[in-house]
């Protein structure tokens, strides 16, 4: 994701519209980031280190001809590299989370996994929150209104809509329905041969501003919802962004490219709830709505 005002990203306006074969490029590197969540899913248990998933999910990636897009990146306005393949960021920790050397995974735990690849050229990217073990009902309800929330940004990436449906669309959901709080300095992006390529895509907006969505934009379309205050710092690592009040955070994230009739998913998040489903340590985190229809 782009870090807006705590990086202090510069901004080129420069929008690259994608062909079909591009298209499926991208989708090829967002599938490779599903396999690697899906190991994630699949092995995700109290007492593992977040160092060993990352050293797994690498080793996936190279393993498929492809390079981790996180590990090496600097953002603008830091000379620090990101350590990791993986950014694992840990209940109250929204995003950016180096994984432990040290710390163990605990019952009860929300961890947002994000991961990206480079593969032929091309990004891709995609997050998922797991649950783990006996996640109390009002962080898991966090959970399935911020996955929902999702799908209803994605639902107004259509040639013809504006960048500030796809965040209304999340924040009405969200902070009007059901009183949580979208992240202000963390924004979705665009994803080509860049990782974080323009347009910025906020997770807040007003109804028909912003960018026009047009036929061959692809975007990460991430919401980071809080369930309590919006504001988030920087941790001491100076990577990990973390809520003011320490509450819970959630993350899901897609990439999605714009279409005329329905935005085209080329992340894939079904093996990765299948995964889910065959691992005990695990709680599954049911959308709160009816998606059946965009993730078809």
């Amino acid at each position: 994701m782009t870090m807006r005002s705590l990086l202090n990203q510069p901004k080129s306006n420069l929008i690259f519209y994608k062909t079909d074969e591009e298209i499926e490029l991208i989708r090829e590197a967002c599938l490779l980031v599903c396999k690697v969540l899906t190991h994630v899913g699949a092995n995700l248990k109290p007492g593992l280190k977040g160092s060993k998933l990352d050293r797994e999910a690498e080793e996936i990636i190279r393993d498929h001809g492809a390079t981790p897009a996180f590990k090496g990146y600097i953002s603008a306005g830091s000379d620090t590299a990101f350590p990791s393949t993986l950014c694992i960021s840990r209940n109250e920790a929204v995003v950016h989370g180096i994984p432990s050397e040290s710390e163990e995974f605990k019952d009860g735990d929300i961890i947002s996994v994000d991961c990206g690849t480079y593969l032929n050229g091309y990004y891709g990217d995609a997050a998922y929150t797991f649950a783990l073990g006996e996640v109390d009902e009002t962080t898991m309800e966090l959970l399935r209104i911020t996955k929902t929330s999702l799908y209803k940004g994605i639902e107004q990436a259509i040639h013809g809509k504006r960048i500030g449906d796809i965040g209304f669309a999340i924040q009405n959901y969200t902070e009007r329905s059901f009183g949580y709080s979208v992240v202000r300095e963390l924004v979705g992006h665009g994803v080509g041969k860049s990782l974080h390529e323009d347009p910025e895509v906020p997770n807040y907006g007003k109804r028909g501003s912003g960018v026009l969505l047009k036929e061959g934009l692809v975007i990460a379309i991430e919401p980071m919802v809080n369930l309590g205050k919006k504001d988030v710092m920087q941790g001491t690592d100076g990577w990990t962004i973390i809520s003011s009040d320490r509450k819970p955070s959630a993350h899901y994230e897609h990439t999605v490219a714009v279409k005329k009739q329905q935005a085209d998913i080329l992340s894939n998040h079904q093996p990765i709830e299948a995964a889910i489903e065959s691992n005990p340590e695990l709680k599954i985190v049911e959308a709160k709505e009816e998606i059946s229809a965009l993730v078809a």
